[in-house]
């Protein structure tokens, strides 16, 4: 039989034979056939199967081992011997691990001459900063040390309101108790906010949605606003009671005018049919924006829209960072940001349609319409204008929590 013929036939057996081989069965049936070939095994053995002649002279030590020593080591079926392998960096460089700790622990980031102060903690440049200090060590080495401290990498975690007024959760409270006396009386608490702006045209639009594989939609790149198309702006009103939402969608500018408009559409759509009877309108609103407390152009509207209705309009404000704590944040905005995931904003129908399809098994119903007015920016409410409101403060926190009755006789 040729030298070909010979790596040939041992090349079939061993492909035959791999699938059931594990490392150590496959050093010694290397060294088995090697031997039983006399002159040149090892040669031919390794060019049939790929492994190394190192790997060929292991299964033939193995096979003159005595069984009675390899017995005595108290694993006869340990595949290798015991302490083989290399010695953990850890254990080669005493002061590794403390070296990689004080680069990602939060102290030493006040150290304005550390080097990385100013960057991204990548596995890349702790490395590489180990290896300026006098370590050797490599960026997966550094994965692993780091997954061995306990850590992960992880993503930043909205928790903190910044500073918190002193009176909050005071406020929390009398709101709640409002809300509660007013929905008893039957009369509509509704909570109102602008949702963020966007972008209409083919931008990407966060989230993922179901597509035919490969085959995602393709939307332009960079998002700059297109001229034509303009935005949307969506001013939401919820019904805390009846669990109904009316978005009103502005062009414009995000304005007091356009805030009281929105909720001017929304009683004469939606509010004056559910609560035929009622005498009183209960508003909570975040304390910034086109509502916030501080605007004399959302309390002049405001009376414009009470002395309009005929109806006693009473406001109460979350306090300073708080916003997501109003209800319209979590029962309406998350549900129509759910609904419109993964879709271009194609057209300001299309913003419309997706509102308006918004549900939930609670039993959700919004409504949403096009508001295409022009709202202008800048407007100056005079000290004799703000007089003109009849507004009453309530006793706790009276830039807050407020009444705007309607005026009789105009």
């Amino acid at each position: 039989m040729s030298d070909n013929q010979v790596v040939e036939s041992i090349q079939d057996k061993y492909d035959s034979l791999k699938p059931y081989l594990n490392e150590k069965t496959r050093r010694v049936w290397a060294a088995i056939e090697a031997r039983s070939l006399g002159w040149g095994g090892i040669s031919q053995v390794a060019l049939a199967t790929g492994l190394s002649r190192t790997t060929i002279h292991a299964g033939i030590r193995l096979l003159l081992e005595a069984s009675e020593e390899e017995t005595s080591n108290g694993d006869s079926n340990r595949i290798r011997s015991s302490g083989a392998g290399r010695k953990l960096l850890e254990e080669k460089d005493a002061m590794l691990l403390s070296d990689l700790e004080s680069l990602i622990e939060p102290v030493t980031l006040g150290d304005p001459e550390s080097p990385l102060k100013w960057t991204s903690k990548s596995v890349v440049k702790l490395a590489a900063a180990l290896n300026i200090g006098g370590h050797r060590t490599s960026p997966k080495s550094v994965y692993n040390l780091l997954e061995s401290l306990g850590y992960s990498l992880q993503s930043n975690r909205k928790t903190r309101d910044g500073s918190s007024h002193p009176d909050r959760d005071d406020q929390f409270l009398h709101i709640s108790k409002q809300v509660l006396h007013f929905q008893s009386q039957n009369e509509p608490v509704i909570s109102v906010d602008t949702k963020k702006k966007e972008l209409i045209g083919d931008f990407k639009n966060s989230g993922t949605e179901w597509c035919e594989k490969a085959r995602p939609i393709e939307v332009k790149m960079h998002d700059f606003v297109d001229p034509k198309l303009g935005k949307a702006i969506p001013y939401g009103i919820y019904d805390l009671t009846s669990n109904q939402g009316w978005v009103n969608v502005g062009i414009d500018h995000d304005t007091a005018e356009f805030a009281v408009e929105s909720i001017r559409h929304w009683w004469y759509s939606m509010g004056k049919e559910v609560y035929p009877k009622s005498q009183h309108i209960m508003i909570t609103a975040d304390c910034g924006g086109s509502n916030s407390y501080r605007s004399r152009l959302w309390k002049l509207k405001l009376q414009e829209l009470a002395t309009e209705t005929g109806k006693t309009i009473h406001v109460c404000h979350f306090p300073p960072g708080t916003s997501k704590w109003n209800k319209i944040e979590h029962r309406l905005f998350c549900h129509i940001t759910q609904n419109w995931r993964g879709r271009p904003l194609t057209s300001l129908q299309v913003v419309i349609n997706l509102i308006r399809n918004t549900t939930t098994t609670q039993g959700l119903e919004v409504e949403a319409r096009l508001d295409p007015n022009l709202y202008k920016t800048g407007i100056k409410v005079t000290d004799q204008e703000l007089e003109t409101i009849a507004i009453e403060r309530n006793s706790f926190h009276g830039e807050w929590n407020y009444i705007i009755k309607p005026k009789v006789g105009t």
